[in-house]
């Protein structure tokens, strides 16, 4: 097999080159974010191990689970929720791939954040507890803030009381009477390009109907967000009310839809969609109670992109303001654990995935849970080895494009 730095650099050869530096960058900040940037190496190993899984039904599954892909979002009833949040790589897989990689993110953030071995292990098995218990009983739930409880309570409360405007007034600027998009993770755009995506987004308003009504679109700039996504094409743009009372303004996200890093290891047969947006939009709303608000895809420029609403109420949980609150994490890990049993139970049956019948027997058989234990552990190990491989390549890298410079 090719070495880390080789495999890693083949993945990312089609993406944008200078955003391609910035991800490896943030990659390089500890394993934990190495391992949200290398969802393909995951499976690519799990695939070459010759592991013998344990049987699990097939599912839909977001296909890079990890814990910062659990998050709070409102929905296009205004209500906000907590719950997965990002379907970029969803396939219909075995249940236990979806298992493996959030058991294996617990064992390494953990470990990042330097908390201990056995509030890592006693957390992991917790996730599998509930998970097998949400299955067993055959009925999804869901987290809002009249269901939320503890930590994840307090933050769904305070998300709530975000004000949009505040938010915008962070992320734009007055310039000759004009508002405009500014902020450190955006990026100017080529005239031509930017004067593009802007008559674009005019098309996409007037004849799409998830857009939203009477606005127009007034700016756009390469938006910088995430790790995996990291080197795709990703433009926020600024639409402004067309209404004469006041003055009203959205921040949409317009981000490329490539193929799932899965497919290349998978055998499982795949729905044919019509672009790789449709297909995480699809899943996305099977998988999800409700979905975010404007959510929608487009084809600009021959390429699939996938469209919704930039939020104040969009965040995540920060483990590393509770780390030492071990009763806040227990109920967290439990919120992620129901919400991922639920999310497959609300999206079985669908083409090829199997029916909550299956899902039920899978949960109540708990003898594959040490298997996903084992297999994870070992994996979060390998991965350390992996990052610090990559960050002494990273370094020697850098070193000789600026002797070179």
């Amino acid at each position: 097999m090719k070495s880390i730095a080789a495999r890693i650099k083949e993945f990312n050869k089609n993406r944008l080159p200078d955003m391609v530096e910035l991800k490896y960058k943030a990659m390089a900040d500890n394993p934990f974010r190495f391992y949200r940037g290398t969802n393909h190496l995951f499976y690519e190993d799990l695939l070459h191990s010759k592991t013998i899984l344990p049987n699990s039904p097939l599912t839909w599954i977001c296909g890079d689970l990890h814990l910062e892909n659990f998050g709070s979002f409102r929905s296009d009833n205004r209500q906000v929720y907590f719950d997965l949040n990002d379907f970029d790589e969803a396939v219909l897989a075995p249940a236990i791939y979806e298992l493996l990689r959030i058991v294996t993110s617990i064992f390494i953030a953990f470990d990042s954040l330097k908390i201990e071995n056995k509030k890592a292990l006693n957390m992991a098995q917790l996730f599998l507890r509930t998970y097998s218990n949400i299955l067993s009983k055959g009925k999804s739930s869901y987290i809002e803030p009249n269901t939320a409880k503890g930590i994840v309570c307090e933050f769904l409360t305070k998300i709530s009381k975000r004000s949009s405007k505040k938010v915008l007034r962070k992320k734009t600027v007055l310039k000759k009477h004009k508002i405009l998009l500014s902020d450190p993770k955006h990026f100017k755009l080529k005239p031509a390009l930017k004067k593009q995506i802007l008559t674009h987004i005019v098309k996409w308003l007037k004849n799409d109907g998830d857009s939203p009504y009477n606005y127009k679109a007034v700016d756009a700039v390469f938006r910088l967000a995430g790790t995996g996504s990291i080197g795709l094409k990703r433009y926020a743009i600024l639409l402004k009310t067309l209404n004469e009372e006041g003055e009203k303004y959205i921040l949409v996200d317009m981000k490329q839809a490539t193929s799932s890093s899965l497919k290349p290891y998978l055998k499982i047969k795949q729905p044919k969609w019509n672009s790789e947006a449709e297909r995480v939009i699809a899943i996305q709303k099977r998988m999800q109670n409700r979905i975010p608000a404007l959510l929608s895809t487009t084809i600009f420029k021959g390429e699939p992109y996938i469209i919704q609403e930039m939020q104040p109420y969009e965040d995540s949980i920060n483990f590393k303001v509770i780390k030492e609150e071990y009763r806040n994490i227990f109920q967290v890990i439990d919120d992620m654990a129901m919400l991922t049993a639920s999310s497959q139970l609300r999206a079985s049956g669908r083409e090829g995935a199997g029916t909550a019948d299956e899902l039920i027997a899978f949960g109540q058989n708990t003898k594959w849970q040490e298997f996903v234990i084992n297999y994870s552990l070992q994996y979060a190990a390998k991965v350390k080895t992996d990052y610090l491989t990559f960050l002494t390549e990273f370094k020697n890298e850098l070193k000789n494009k600026n002797r070179a410079a």
